[in-house]
């Protein structure tokens, strides 16, 4: 791929960077939105939840299927595809009537989501020098955490007066966008001519893969179960109005930024490290905020703590990943997304059993805090293997 000026690369990160708000947008303004859409479909709130599942599912198929069968092909016009292919599952979404119809139309809007930001990555570390590359993926990522302080928020407020659907129908008009700015400004790149399906997939056969993706499907699920119920925890548990659902949205994706610029400095510091530091710190913050959310200060205070926490292990475990997975990249990358989007739809799933049990809606971060000690004692073990297997034979002996 030809090197491009500076400000060129700007551009066409920023439009890959656009893709990813679009997904972010998606996946999150569905939890603030919950108790709108429930109403819509006439379904209980824990059922609801079930919608949000559904998207995760879709993201831990589609992720390593279409990065292994699409290594071959264009990457700028898979990226173009793949964002536009998110369209069409929010328009499906927006389209949808009664819970089987949503369901499905959130399982589409899935599939591309993890593909998408593994071949963005690639893209956007080939427009700039190799010292600027780390620097090129986190902007791409930025997008992510941008969509929880602006789009998710404002799709959110967009969606309670206008209706829910037209949350949906916004999300439609940005990946139209997006597709269009990642046409104009990335060069074309093609794709590797040698990648065999069976060839992507041996990552999966490294035990520090296994172990990394492990800790993220279930140590990240603590995040979501608190996430995914936000919207109750303000109204029931706070006694907030529901205008202020998007504030505590807004609180979460401001961490959120915070978070993704945080770990940077914290990969570069250790970044085994910082996931266990991440992890413990994720399940002490969950436990205050069972305790302490019917203050709307300290919730408010806590949500946005776990915004930062939750962008902090997400992208340190994403350079874990990638530096396990060894040449299949795109791969890492995509099974990033599929671990954090097990652990989306784990948290909501405990959630709604902990909810339907009759605990409340503070029982969902109690429970996220056991996933996330799940998560650290996962990664721990991975550490200890690695240790281990590192050690000469005479030292093992």
């Amino acid at each position: 791929m030809r090197r491009i000026r500076a400000s060129h690369a700007g551009l066409a990160i920023l439009a890959l960077a656009l893709g990813g708000f679009a997904i972010g947008t998606t996946e999150f303004v569905t939890m603030g939105l919950l108790q709108d859409i429930s109403e819509g479909i006439d379904e209980s709130i824990p059922r609801t939840g079930h919608i949000i599942t559904a998207y995760a599912f879709g993201v831990v198929v589609g992720a390593p299927v279409i990065v292994s069968l699409a290594a071959r092909l264009p990457r700028r016009e898979l990226a173009v595809g793949l964002v536009l292919a998110l369209g069409v599952g929010n328009a499906l979404t927006a389209l949808a009537h009664g819970y089987w119809q949503v369901m499905g139309a959130r399982f589409i809007a899935g599939l591309p989501h993890g593909a998408y930001f593994g071949v963005a990555s690639l893209l956007a570390a080939s427009l700039v020098t190799p010292e600027r590359r780390g620097r090129a993926v986190s902007r791409v990522m930025l997008g992510l955490s941008v969509a929880t302080v602006v789009g998710v928020p404002a799709s959110t407020w967009l969606g309670q007066n206008l209706g829910w659907r037209s949350a949906y129908w916004l999300v439609l008009g940005i990946t139209v966008v997006a597709g269009a700015l990642v046409l104009a400004f990335v060069p074309h790149a093609p794709g590797n001519p040698g990648a065999s399906v069976r060839g992507e997939l041996q990552a999966l056969k490294c035990s520090q893969v296994l172990f990394a993706v492990s800790a993220g499907m279930i140590g990240f699920g603590g995040v979501f179960a608190m996430y995914s119920y936000v919207g109750p925890i303000v109204t029931d548990v706070t006694e907030l109005s529901r205008s202020a659902i998007p504030w505590f949205l807004f609180f979460f994706g401001v961490g959120s930024v915070l978070g993704s610029w945080l770990a940077g400095v914290l990969a570069d510091w250790d970044v085994e490290r910082s996931v266990l530091a991440g992890f413990v710190a994720l399940a002490a913050t969950l436990v205050v905020l069972s305790m302490t959310a019917g203050t709307p200060a300290s919730a408010a205070a806590l949500v946005f703590v776990i915004g930062v926490l939750g962008s902090v292990l997400a992208i340190t475990l994403q350079m874990r990943l990638m530096h396990a997975a060894g040449d299949a990249q795109m791969l890492g990358a995509a099974l990033n997304h599929s671990a954090l989007n097990v652990a989306n739809g784990l948290g909501a799933w405990v959630g709604a059993v902990v909810i339907d049990a009759g605990w409340g809606y503070r029982a969902p971060s109690v429970v996220g805090a056991g996933l996330a000690v799940l998560g650290l004692l996962i990664f721990a073990a991975g550490l200890r293997t690695q240790a281990v297997t590192s050690r000469p034979a005479t030292a093992r002996s």
